[in-house]
């Protein structure tokens, strides 16, 4: 487990390889179709780790160009990467639509990464919590297995009140976050419900390893290390990563087109040891 303190040096940023992406629509059920786009390959001789991403957005913008950063630096650490279009929609329906998806991957796992291939969830600010949120169905299903979930400043809270977040806000009478919120839950009664707000789950206990990424500076530090702390409690593995001096972190993030994510070698780099560390033996 790493501590949750901001680093004190970042490997120094590398060129990047050409990103290998395609987009595509996926059958996840009878005449319901989802648009993704794949990001990587299966590599001939090897197995690779097989990726369901979540975009940001606060709920209620973002597409998959603007998922396409985080997917990159996933792909960079040799993972394929499903990343989804979900229904910019009140809850439930991204939630569901992102079960099917990963369902839809699991059974295709093999034909993406290679045999014994792995599947993972992953997302950054509302896909973070609609990761957390699909791995808690998961669980509850008992199917299909993850090995592990990666989240990315996750959006957890609901009540859009810790202090990091009113430190980012300043002044601001105005809050992306707060209408975010307002748009994904329907009623008050949906932010009682686990796979709404995954933070509020009463129990978390069966989930698999998790990964957690923040900035110092980030809106959303501070309600992703109390869901690290939670999951610790219940004696889940954990590993939790501060980038220090980002202050456009987790804005960047959410960018769509080219451009420099200022923590990407650190982040590839903290998903190739989650992917190590997360690894299984491949089946003979």
């Amino acid at each position: 487990m790493q501590p949750d303190r901001p680093d004190s040096t970042t490997p120094a940023p590398q060129p990047a390889a050409p990103s290998t992406c395609a987009d595509t629509t996926i059958a996840v059920a009878k005449g319901q179709d989802v648009a993704v786009r794949m990001y990587g390959r299966k590599r001939a001789g090897a197995t690779s780790p097989v990726v369901v991403h979540f975009h940001g957005g606060a709920f209620v913008s973002g597409d998959l160009d603007n998922g396409c950063t985080v997917a990159k630096l996933l792909e960079e650490a040799s993972a394929v990467v499903v990343s989804v279009a979900y229904p910019l929609t009140p809850f439930p329906q991204p939630v569901e639509t992102g079960y099917d998806v990963l369902k839809w991957v699991h059974r295709n796992r093999v034909k993406l990464g290679g045999q014994g291939a792995l599947v993972y969830l992953a997302g950054e600010e509302a896909g973070g919590n609609l990761a957390a949120a699909v791995a808690l169905m998961a669980r509850d299903q008992a199917h299909p297995p993850l090995a592990g979930q990666i989240l990315l400043s996750p959006m957890l809270d609901p009540c859009v009140g810790t202090a990091s977040l009113r430190e980012a806000t300043g002044g601001a009478t105005g809050c992306k976050w707060t209408e975010g919120w307002r748009n994904f839950l329907r009623c008050p009664r949906d932010a009682e419900h686990p796979y709404a707000v995954p933070a509020g789950a009463h129990r978390l206990a069966g989930l698999p390893p998790t990964l957690i990424l923040v900035g110092d500076t980030d809106p959303m530090r501070d309600e992703a290390l109390a869901y690290a702390a939670r999951l610790e409690a219940a004696g889940l593995p954990v590993t939790r990563h501060v980038f220090s001096k980002n202050p456009q972190w987790p804005d960047a993030l959410l960018q769509a087109g080219q451009h420099e994510c200022p923590c990407a070698a650190g982040a590839i780099e903290q998903f190739r040891r989650f992917f190590e560390a997360t690894r299984c033996p491949v089946p003979s």
